[in-house]
């Protein structure tokens, strides 16, 4: 039975995240999966590397699967780039070692999360950046970043509570000005769910002199989800990679 790795990138501006949903087909497994199915000739069921929530857009979304019937990778991609909703689109397509599971084997997702700063017009980025003019300490949020860094029970930085572990890795967080726009880049072993978004949302409050930055790193402490900063918006947030110990 053949295992196969696919990437996919993705504007999530109408789509409701990632996971298939039972009252809607406007998800991007939903829509990926149904023309898979129709290839195939068979149902397909999709595992992603994570669940991008409603309105969050992917540049290399992860996902695998396994069929009974054997079609070559360059057949397969080709009939995806026909098939998918052109806000979908097939980047590469390969066979994967039988046990590989695009979740389960991933090791570190990196997410970046973009914001507008200037009151200059945003007319065509407008769907993939949180616009938000104002005077930010790139500084200040570095220091504050670093302290949020390494391996901390991230609970005040959950939108949902949860009895599982909300333990996790950040390996860094990088901060950079393009123009008009901030850059958060964070990496990690895996999120919470919003935690990308309540993060910048903290950080942001950090750069405007709203809080300190030893302030921010108390919330791991705290674990109080209502103490952290706001969630910033869906659109300015990108799944950007996804690494596996070893190439499948």
């Amino acid at each position: 039975m053949p295992n196969y790795k696919l990437i996919l990138q993705y504007d999530g501006s109408r789509y409701r995240g990632w996971q298939r949903l039972s009252d809607t087909d406007m998800t991007v497994q939903g829509k990926t999966e149904a023309v898979l199915s129709r290839v195939f000739g068979a149902p397909v069921e999709l595992q992603g590397s994570g669940r991008t929530d409603a309105g969050v857009h992917a540049l290399a979304q992860t996902a695998s699967f396994q069929t009974e019937r054997d079609l070559p990778p360059a057949e397969l991609l080709a009939a995806l780039r026909q098939y998918l909703p052109e806000d979908i689109g097939a980047v590469s397509v390969e066979y994967a070692p039988p046990r590989f599971h695009a979740r389960l084997s991933a090791v570190e997702k990196t997410y970046r999360y973009r914001v507008w700063v200037t009151d200059a017009p945003c007319v065509f980025q407008r769907r993939f950046v949180y616009v938000l003019p104002g005077n930010y300490s790139i500084p200040a949020m570095e220091e504050a970043a670093r302290l949020l860094e390494g391996t901390h029970d991230f609970r005040a930085f959950s939108a949902v509570k949860t009895k599982k572990s909300t333990v996790r890795t950040l390996f860094r967080i990088s901060i950079t000005q393009a123009g008009d726009e901030l850059r958060f880049d964070f990496s990690a072993d895996g999120f919470l769910h919003h935690m990308v978004r309540i993060l910048t949302g903290t950080l942001l409050e950090v750069g405007r002199g709203d809080r300190s930055p030893a302030e921010a790193a108390a919330l791991l402490d705290a674990a109080d989800r209502a103490a952290a900063g706001f969630t910033v918006p869906a659109k300015g947030l990108c799944l950007t990679s996804v690494r596996y110990a070893d190439k499948p």
